[in-house]
């Protein structure tokens, strides 16, 4: 999730400072992230704080924050070397989009969705201007920030560029993730046919792939069904259930799958039960 500043930038880190205990020699994580703020804060002595090596060591600290857990530090930490980075490489440079990619990560990993969106615009701003729409970054830039569009109740805008991004992804199991994604945002405004037709093609796409017995298959079988009900249409929600709970069923030997198939049959009882097939309903308990 968190980029290296070190792996995409190659920088060196020749002539840092050599703490005590290395970054990799902590025993703990608490002690891994006490060895690289040693680390930051003699770079920072060295070389000062807008010294290249300076704003390596604050991201990897900061990326570490965020690996234990300590996500209102990593935020913190991260844009105090964005702002760094800023400075020393520009507004867009690719570096300094690698930190600002770290920060919307970690606002997201925080709970701040809006906040997330802000800096996902500005990195699809650039992403697209340097790279050029169907990159495969710029498709990442654009997925992100319709999700945290539709985790803020802009239900509009995440629709916009989850078709968008669809249109540009060249992967396409890629594509299957951004239809899903796509299909919670139109449930979210009541568009419960294209909710059901984007759900069809990826469930087409992953019987072909996958088989129909895979969870993942499964996964998206189940939320087909749950999806007619939804929409109000419960003979397609039974038939689309009952598939997907023999099918679940069949391959009920693995724990996930035995888990789903419980669901499967809730829902299904559910579906029979909207119909008034009550008796239906109640022999699957």
């Amino acid at each position: 999730m968190w980029r290296s500043l070190l792996r995409k930038t190659g920088l060196a880190s020749g002539g840092l400072p050599s703490p005590a205990t290395s970054p990799e020699q902590g025993h703990t994580p608490g002690q891994r992230a006490a060895a690289l703020e040693r680390t930051l804060h003699e770079t920072a002595d060295a070389f000062g704080p807008d010294d290249e090596r300076t704003i390596t060591a604050g991201n990897n600290l900061a990326s570490k924050y965020a690996q234990i857990g300590r996500r209102e530090a990593a935020v913190a930490q991260f844009e105090r070397t964005l702002d760094s980075a800023v400075r020393v490489f520009g507004e867009d440079h690719e570096q300094t989009d690698t930190i600002r990619e770290n920060l919307a990560w970690s606002l997201e990993d925080s709970g701040r969705p809006a906040e997330a969106a802000a800096i996902w615009e500005v990195l699809l701003e650039h992403r697209d201007s340097r790279l050029g729409p169907v990159a495969a970054d710029t498709v990442a830039a654009r997925s992100r920030l319709a999700i945290c569009y539709r985790r803020c109740g802009h239900h509009d805008a995440a629709i916009a560029h989850f078709e968008r991004a669809v249109e540009d992804s060249g992967v396409p199991e890629e594509r299957e993730h951004l239809r899903i994604g796509l299909s919670t945002a139109y449930a979210a405004v009541g568009r419960y046919d294209d909710t059901t037709q984007q759900l069809r093609m990826v469930l087409a796409q992953r019987r072909r792939r996958l088989g129909g017995r895979h969870l993942d298959t499964l996964l998206v079988h189940h939320r087909l069904g749950r999806a007619y009900t939804q929409a109000g249409r419960p003979e397609e929600a039974v038939e689309t259930l009952r598939a997907a709970y023999r099918n679940g069923l069949a391959a009920a030997g693995d724990p996930e799958i035995r888990m789903l198939t419980l669901k499967m049959r809730r829902d299904l009882a559910g579906a029979l039960s909207a119909m008034g097939r009550h008796r239906d309903a109640a022999a699957l308990f």
